[in-house]
């Protein structure tokens, strides 16, 4: 059964977010992408906004009010906006293991679970590796172009695990002033990053009209990105104002990067074996995540944190990650992986656990 839910909505304030567990560990670039579209929902009391069953893929938070959660034996806690417990996600499950009624008039906002999810662990990732970058002496010179880029939202549906490639991926381009890099009308086969120099963007109404300038695009500016995405012509055309220096990435090399790496994955099952043999829980969410519930004897790595954290793992001990939904723990394995270490990734995270299985996990709430 779908959520009924009033159309009055208010505009999102990015300052009611900083306290969203795990919203709040968005670097800027990629919380302003999700709040795009988002608004703050106005549920009238005794609406429903989610059913015991449904698969509905977000996260929906408490901002303020009360909603009351039932679970399968009939059980029932009241929240209200300000109790603490709301920082995090309601009931955050799929399916859905509990039914949110509106105790009273509130509201709420929703993500979608999957484009955060990404989001997230695309940061995370590219704070790795930036920590990686800022090590290596040889990479002074590309270092800033590749820091840039690793805080932009433009990738963030390519794999976590594949920064690395994306970064390998691109060429460099040295252009001179009144270069014309892209045209408008034209079918696009690539994309650009512009390391060094200035750009004009110039656009026309149609086919008839000279085109205008509309735009100028500085260093750490990425176009010509529809390219990579779909067959669409190029919107408009992009002049270089200066000398510069472009980084080139090819259509046909951003779909390989869709791909992702093979790495050993292990269920339920297989994990718990895992560590009955003496290998370790890691749980690579943030330090909040890690608090509200996490595996008996598990270490606390988050993900951003893990290039210098990794310090402190034995090569001689084999490792099982894990974190909500298992995008953030293949990536951590993928890393690890590639340092020399035995390490594996529980299918699916811990939410894709069944019910009964979830007592291996240590939960402050019953709750949540």
């Amino acid at each position: 059964m779908t959520s009924q839910i009033t159309s009055l909505s208010e505009p999102v304030e990015q300052h009611l977010l900083q306290t969203l567990v795990p919203v709040n560990a968005l670097t800027a670039d990629h919380l302003n992408t999700l709040l795009r579209d988002q608004s703050v929902d106005i549920v009238c009391a005794g609406q429903s906004l989610f059913s015991i069953g449904e698969y509905d893929n977000q996260m929906v938070y408490l901002l303020s009010g009360a909603v009351s959660l039932q679970d399968m034996r009939g059980l029932t806690t009241i929240l209200t906006g300000d109790n603490p417990l709301c920082c995090y996600p309601l009931a955050n499950h799929q399916p859905r293991r509990q039914q949110a009624t509106a105790v009273s008039d509130c509201s709420v906002i929703r993500f979608d679970a999957d484009q955060f999810d990404a989001m997230l662990a695309w940061d995370q990732v590219s704070s790795y590796i930036m920590l990686d970058i800022s090590a290596q002496r040889d990479l002074d010179e590309d270092a800033d172009w590749m820091l840039t880029l690793l805080k932009s939202n433009l990738f963030y549906k390519v794999p976590p695990m594949n920064i690395r490639q994306i970064l390998n991926k691109f060429t460099a381009c040295y252009v001179s002033s009144g270069d014309t890099i892209i045209r408008q009308g034209e079918l696009g086969d690539c994309c650009y990053f512009i390391k060094e120099g200035f750009a004009d963007v110039y656009q026309a109404a149609d086919e008839r009209s000279p085109s205008q300038l509309v735009a100028q695009l500085a260093v750490g500016r990425c176009f010509g990105e529809d390219a990579l995405v779909n067959e669409a012509a190029r919107n408009a055309t992009i002049r270089m104002h200066s000398n510069g220096v472009l980084m080139k990435l090819m259509k046909q090399d951003f779909f390989l990067l869709l791909k992702s790496p093979t790495i050993e994955q292990l269920n339920l099952t297989q994990a718990k074996a895992r560590i009955a043999e003496s290998a370790q829980w890691i749980d690579v969410r943030s330090q909040d995540e890690f608090e509200q519930g996490h595996c008996e004897g598990a270490i606390n790595m988050p993900l951003d944190l893990l290039k210098l954290k990794s310090r402190m793992l034995n090569r001689d001990k084999a490792y099982v990650m894990y974190c909500n939904s298992g995008r953030r723990s293949k990536a951590a394995t993928f890393l690890l992986g590639e340092e020399g270490f035995t390490v594996s990734a529980l299918t699916g995270g811990f939410s894709s656990c069944p019910i009964e299985e979830q007592k291996l996990f240590e939960q402050i709430s019953a709750v949540l």
